[in-house]
């Protein structure tokens, strides 16, 4: 499917402004999309992602999450110390802030069609905090670190979890040791019990990052099988 793609500036209620990745379908969009980066930044996998999506008929918007303290920030895979040190001057209240403002350029853009939100890495816990935050029809997960407790974040989420108000289908790796089988446990029970409906799924035999064809931690089976149950859940709920 034919698409357009530009950047765009989103203004922000803390009095900031967001660059933000936009691809779309020529044809009218199905859907909405809000990609939430990984610590590297919007790059050219998080563009080729936003990109791919468009052409399944979404229009897609991947905001700039590190534009308080790195604005145009983009990393490959080799050294992820630039990354965390951005990820970790974010919080909770300004990637609301980045929510709130992503989901209203979408209402603007095209008010018919309803939202959904999906983030990799950093970005699924992003894409949790979304669900929370605005209306949406629903979300997506991978390997989000942070939901539940980790020492790289300052807060987790368990504790917020009866403020979801969408869906949620998770993705995870078996063999990723920063999310370890305790950490995905508790957020399927947290989801349980604040009685959310919600899909879990692991690839035993992949590592974090495994959605990801430029990390070395890419896992081909898992991406390829993780990708059409992304598009069914959006379709069924979003598109």
């Amino acid at each position: 499917m034919p698409i357009t793609t530009e950047f765009v500036t989103l203004p922000v209620a803390d009095g900031t402004t967001m660059r933000a990745y936009v691809a779309r379908p020529e044809t009218k969009p199905k859907g909405a999309l809000m990609v939430f980066q990984e610590i590297f930044g919007i790059n050219a996998h998080i563009r080729d992602l936003t990109e791919r999506f468009a052409k399944e008929g979404y229009l897609a918007i991947a905001p700039e999450l590190f534009h308080r303290t790195g604005a145009g920030f983009e990393s490959g895979y080799t050294d992820m110390a630039p990354g965390r040190e951005h990820a970790q001057a974010t919080n909770d209240e300004g990637l609301a802030a980045d929510i709130r403002a992503t989901h209203a350029w979408l209402k603007s853009a095209a008010p018919e069609l309803k939202i959904a939100s999906i983030g990799y890495c950093m970005g699924g816990r992003v894409a949790t905090l979304a669900a929370m935050t605005v209306p949406l029809a629903c979300s997506i997960a991978y390997y989000g670190g942070g939901i539940a407790p980790h020492p790289f974040y300052k807060v987790n989420l368990l504790g917020r979890f009866s403020e979801i108000q969408a869906p949620i289908l998770f993705f995870w790796g078996g063999k990723d040791h920063f999310i370890p089988p305790d950490a995905v446990h508790a957020v399927t029970t947290a989801m349980r019990g604040a009685t959310k409906p919600f899909a879990s799924v692991e690839f035993s035999d992949a590592d974090h990052g495994f959605f990801c064809n430029e990390r070395g931690s890419y896992n081909a089976d898992a991406a390829t099988e993780a990708w059409p149950m992304t598009l069914a859940y959006l379709a069924n709920h979003a598109a």
